[in-house]
């Protein structure tokens, strides 16, 4: 029986609780991919369910796996980092070379801005008419997404934290080594 990349990662997840954060991303198939080759690669067996069984039976290749997705992790996180750091770079030489800024990136946070107070506003406004908790519910999961979305434009356009620049400069300094 064969099973989906995604669904045959999810059951390596034992053997590396860190695999958890990589799915539910863009990237899912793409790193269930690589872990299920990666395993496949060290224990000689194409059968998840044997693979499963073999790392369990074999501590020294469960800790080789783990070692391989550590390795994976560091190659996925510095991609992320060099990402990021190529598309900062496109938006200071857009605004060198033509004087202006990029036009989707603020429509992307003006509407933002927008979806999180208009649903704000709706929850003040028809509050003192008693809304059914059901409503207030899915109302506050859009404003979660809404202000998620300003976070990650205020993470690329300043940094996560105060010492994040200097984080940046060090880890593109890294990439460029590499």
């Amino acid at each position: 029986m064969t099973f989906p990349l995604s669904l045959a990662a999810l059951g390596l997840v034992e053997f590396a609780p860190m695999l958890g954060k990589w799915f539910g991303g863009d990237r899912t198939e793409t790193i269930a991919s690589r872990v299920t080759d990666i395993a496949k690669k060290l224990t000689g067996m194409d059968d998840i369910q044997g693979i499963i069984s073999h790392l369990r039976d074999n501590p020294d290749k469960a800790c080789s796996f783990q070692k391989e997705l550590c390795a994976m992790e560091t190659e996925v996180e510095l991609s992320l980092i060099h990402d990021r750091q190529e598309a900062r770079k496109r938006d200071a030489q857009l605004l060198a070379v033509t004087g202006r800024t990029n036009r989707r990136a603020d429509i992307m946070v003006l509407s933002a801005v927008l979806g999180l107070g208009t649903c704000l506003c709706s929850l003040c406004l028809f509050s003192k008419e008693g809304l059914p908790g059901e409503a207030v519910a899915i109302i506050s999961t859009i404003s979660g997404i809404f202000g998620a979305c300003l976070k990650d434009a205020y993470s690329f356009e300043f940094g996560s934290s105060k010492g994040s620049r200097q984080k940046d400069e060090n880890m593109a300094a890294i990439i460029d080594q590499l």
